[in-house]
């Protein structure tokens, strides 16, 4: 076989390829053995006619297309490796010359990863926002962790926000009971206005023991936006107290036997989260540097594949349902045409994103150990609700196992980039992210999913 390659643009090629008929016998023994069983010839099994009689009886063309058609595949890719080129997608292939008993040729045009020049890479600048754990912030988490432990104390006061009561309460329309509308010993904190619209307002300043009734719409239920009267009688009030800071709350509610070693802790956690959003932030920022910086062409199929994908995605989500992807543009506020602009530019940036870090990834020798692998899987599976061995069971039965690699490997890419950048926050004053694992800096914007297909 012998093939040569013409550049048709900078992300497109055409394989020219040409075999000699001694090298398709394989192929031609697969087409007589297939056509052979399919058809039945007097005087021979199915399967064990002589070729001769079947390119008598059935023809030597159809013989010679079943021939081509298996053969073209294994030749296409065995031409690929040859050549070297980075094929992307489906070729177009065209039969150039068919000539029975001496020579088969086709042309092969097929899009092609992009050639890119990556600049140097080393202590690449790198700016975030600026952040701080203020002791005010100290103090929320220190809040949220005596919620935690508060206790319910019944008073003998009017009700007021903030209050837990035990509440009966029945709505009517028209003297009629509301189905689903009448609780008893209800509790409820008082100021969620969660409940009734109007409740609130109407218990505040009420005892134990007191009943009322008020006028409001209905918010939810068959009845919804319909006026009901709802009676409301109040059981019991109870007033939330929130533990003391000190050094006996502190050995209660955590491993510490102080108050100062307790706010050291939730500093240290709120710093490590501070650490996270600036890594995070780091890490896109670096990459829309990379692509604003490094220029390079794109296919036109690989960024219509995507915008494809996309929307296939969307659609699917909504049933494929063309009135609800109507409210969904609705909602959007766009018009077709600007949703499909929309996701065209997303999607090009997107494409953009995958080569640019696969070629970094091939620069810097980016492997992916299996570890690795799990420790995404098993992320992405909690992301999605799913145990780890169903999550991966969907991706490889979808045929998207390849996809995930290719996820993982770049993030990967851009994490070892962002291990050697200079990183400083708006104020100049460098930023140490050694505290998160390449694991954590790698985290993607865009998992691959598993399909419910």
């Amino acid at each position: 076989m012998k093939s040569t390659v013409e550049t048709l643009g900078p992300t497109r090629v055409r394989l020219a390829v040409e075999i000699p008929f001694e090298e398709l016998k394989p192929s031609f023994d697969a087409a007589y053995k297939k056509i052979g069983a399919q058809v039945r010839i007097p005087g021979f099994r199915p399967g064990k006619a002589p070729a001769r009689i079947i390119d008598q009886r059935v023809g030597r063309a159809a013989v010679l297309e079943e021939a081509v058609n298996t053969a073209l595949p294994k030749a296409y890719g065995d031409a690929v490796r040859e050549s070297g080129v980075r094929t992307l997608g489906q070729p177009d292939i065209e039969v150039t010359s068919l000539d029975d008993g001496k020579q088969l040729a086709f042309t092969a045009e097929v899009d092609v990863r992009p050639d890119i020049t990556l600049p140097d890479l080393t202590g690449v600048a790198v700016t975030v926002d600026d952040v701080s754990v203020t002791d005010e912030e100290v103090d929320a988490e220190l809040d949220l962790l005596r919620e935690r432990f508060a206790t319910l104390t019944g008073v003998e006061r009017p009700v007021q926000s903030g209050d837990y009561v035990s509440i009966d309460i029945v709505a009517l329309i028209d003297g009629t009971e509301v189905e689903g509308g009448s609780a008893s010993n209800l509790s409820y904190e008082v100021g969620r206005a969660d409940l009734v619209d109007g409740l609130d307002e109407a218990i505040i300043g009420t005892k134990a023991g007191d009943s009322l009734t008020f006028d409001t719409t209905l918010r939810s239920g068959d009845r919804a936006g319909d006026q009901a009267a709802v009676t409301v009688t109040v059981n019991s009030v109870k007033e939330k107290e929130l533990p003391t800071v000190d050094d006996e709350f502190a050995s209660m509610a955590s491993e510490f036997d102080t108050v100062a070693e307790l706010r050291a802790d939730l500093r240290s956690r709120l710093e490590r989260a501070t650490a996270f959003a600036q890594g995070s932030q780091a890490r896109d920022r670096l990459l829309e540097q990379l692509l604003d910086t490094v220029d390079f062409p794109l296919p036109d199929s690989a960024i219509q594949a995507e915008v494809d994908y996309r929307e296939h995605e969307i659609v699917h989500a909504l049933g494929h349902d063309d009135g609800a992807f109507d409210e969904f543009l609705e909602g959007q506020g766009q018009t077709r045409e600007e949703f499909t602009d929309q996701l065209r530019e997303s999607a090009r940036k997107s494409v953009k994103a995958q080569f640019l870090l696969d070629a970094i990834a091939d620069a810097e020798q980016v492997d992916v150990t299996e570890a690795e692998l799990t420790e995404y899987l098993v992320r992405q599976a909690a992301r999605y609700n799913m145990a780890p061995q169903e999550f991966a069971n969907q991706l490889v039965e979808a045929g998207n196992l390849p996809a995930l690699m290719a996820d993982v490997r770049r993030n990967k890419a851009l994490a070892t980039v962002l291990q050697e950048a200079n990183i400083t926050d708006a104020s100049g004053r460098p930023v140490d992210l050694s505290a998160l694992t390449p694991s954590e800096l790698a985290e993607p914007e865009d998992a691959t999913e598993p399909s419910d297909e």
